[in-house]
């Protein structure tokens, strides 16, 4: 288990697939002084991820694993966490499902940010499911990574209304918005529960 040693910040390392948006987030609150996490490196499964920029400008070490070529990807990975002592795990639009394997593996925590209210809609195309349900309310969640998808215990979650007008892209910009407030006080409330 993750331990806070004095003002030790806990290594940490963001996995990613796309835009990034919940990783730059995660970088601003990093650099805060209350803020209990370092990060150390990015990693993502996909080479054209437009994140990868903020981790090349801002000098944080960047992996890219093909895990389609490459089966011994996620070995790759944990021997890399291993050696830069990392001991948590923000998943952050990472768009591919790490093995139980993995996962019994790593010596730390696997937080994830999903985009709806757990344990509802689980999963992908969250916001269209939501808006074909006639939901009257959406949000996320920052849950613990376990065995079984989107599964995991829940941190914290973040309530929105779904109004008449809203689509899919509308309601996932405003979803979004949501995840980066929510996923900085997630972390802090994890890491002072530890």
């Amino acid at each position: 288990m993750v331990r806070l040693i004095g003002k030790n910040r806990i290594k940490t390392a963001v996995f990613i697939s796309g835009t990034g948006s919940n990783f730059k987030s995660l970088i601003k609150f990093s650099k805060l002084k209350k803020s209990p996490i370092e990060i150390k490196c990015v990693i993502s499964n996909n080479k054209k991820a437009k994140g990868l920029l903020y981790a090349k400008n801002l000098k944080i070490k960047k992996k890219i694993y093909n895990f389609f070529k490459d089966k011994k990807a996620e070995n790759r990975i944990l021997e890399f966490l291993k050696k830069n002592q990392i001991k948590l795990i923000c998943l952050a639009g990472f768009m591919r499902i790490l093995s139980k394997t993995f996962i019994k593996k790593f010596d730390g925590l696997i937080l994830n940010i999903h985009p709806s209210l757990l344990p509802k809609y689980k999963g992908l195309n969250t916001h269209q499911r939501v808006i074909d349900n006639n939901e009257s309310f959406s949000g996320c969640t920052v849950h613990l990574v376990n065995a079984k998808l989107d599964s995991g215990k829940i941190i914290m979650q973040k309530k929105i209304k779904v109004y008449k007008n809203d689509n899919s892209l509308s309601l996932a910009k405003r979803i979004l918005k949501e995840e980066h407030i929510l996923y900085p006080k997630a972390i802090m409330k994890i890491i002072l529960t530890l």
